[in-house]
């Protein structure tokens, strides 16, 4: 098993659900952050000067099987991506084991 972790754009957050849940990853977890990027220079929009190192995104903590892994990060990369600095990042870890509470399951079973 693997842990999925990633830092996407805000704005970008319900097309990647909407991607993850065709592709059957119906579970994860999700809170907003806010953190500190390479990008040192500031925008202007509308006359206002605004930095881009420091805007909130959303983090995403997502555990797939093995096998499962590649197929969830390419649909987070497709569907989180502008092009523009500041997408994001994606992490990935080993899982050593999951139980499901309430049925007492492990591995693979009680992460479906």
């Amino acid at each position: 098993m693997k842990k999925i972790e990633a830092i996407i754009r805000k704005s970008k957050f319900i097309e990647v659900k909407k991607a993850l849940h065709q592709i059957e990853v119906n579970f994860f977890s999700y809170w907003d952050v806010t953190g500190v990027g390479n990008e040192k220079q500031g925008h202007v929009y509308r006359g206002i000067s605004y930095s881009t190192s420091d805007i909130q995104r959303r983090y995403l903590s997502i555990v797939v099987s093995d096998e499962f892994l590649q197929k969830t990060v390419d649909t987070i990369l497709n569907n989180a991506y502008t092009g523009n600095v500041g997408d994001g990042k994606i992490f990935v870890s080993n899982i050593e084991e999951a139980y499901r509470i309430r049925t007492k399951e492990k591995g693979q079973p009680a992460i479906n």
